[in-house]
């Protein structure tokens, strides 16, 4: 049985001009601690600009689409936490205080990161009324509930959570639960 490990995508700081640095010293410190399952994915978000040069020739290069910030897909623990943060040109997660927030599933995907199709959403769907199942992105984060109704057209399951003291019928798109 594989372990389920709780990936998420967070925001890192980095010094002005350091991102690509910062994702490559990432990436080998992981390589080297055989870290890979803790932490996934190091991105530097850029897109393609055209631009003519002085002769009228069109030139394409690569810009920066969040300048002084890296996005990395990793399992939040001690660990993983300190190597990111102690690497060299990062000044940061991104967060209240000392504590890093994870981006949800609709920020990753604005940001043009492209998410692989979720078991659930790629139609095998295996969700049944009385089933619980686990909030992995929205408001309502971390939340354990119980499935009431799944509607596979709209790719939504409505599901009862613990909201504000009492229960609470929430309709949540299948991206934002896995199943427990």
């Amino acid at each position: 049985m594989s372990e389920e490990r709780d990936m998420q995508w967070y925001v890192v700081h980095t010094y002005s001009g350091h991102e690509n640095k910062v994702k490559t010293t990432i990436e080998n410190t992981v390589k080297n601690r055989g870290m890979e399952n803790i932490i996934e994915q190091v991105i530097v978000p850029t897109e393609d600009v055209v631009t003519t040069t002085k002769t009228g020739k069109e030139k394409i290069s690569q810009r920066k689409v969040f300048p002084s910030y890296v996005i990395v897909k990793m399992e939040m623990t001690d660990e993983s936490w300190y190597i990111v943060r102690n690497t060299k040109g990062v000044t940061g997660f991104v967060g209240p205080g000392s504590k890093p927030v994870p981006l949800t599933v609709d920020e990753v995907r604005a940001m043009g990161i492209e998410l692989p199709a979720s078991k659930i959403v790629s139609g095998e769907i295996d969700l049944n009324p009385g089933d619980a199942v686990k909030v992995i992105s929205g408001a309502f984060v971390d939340n354990v509930g119980e499935v009431e109704d799944v509607n596979i057209e709209k790719k939504e399951v409505k599901v009862y959570v613990n909201a504000f003291g009492r229960k609470a019928l929430v309709t949540l798109g299948l991206e934002n639960i896995e199943k427990i």
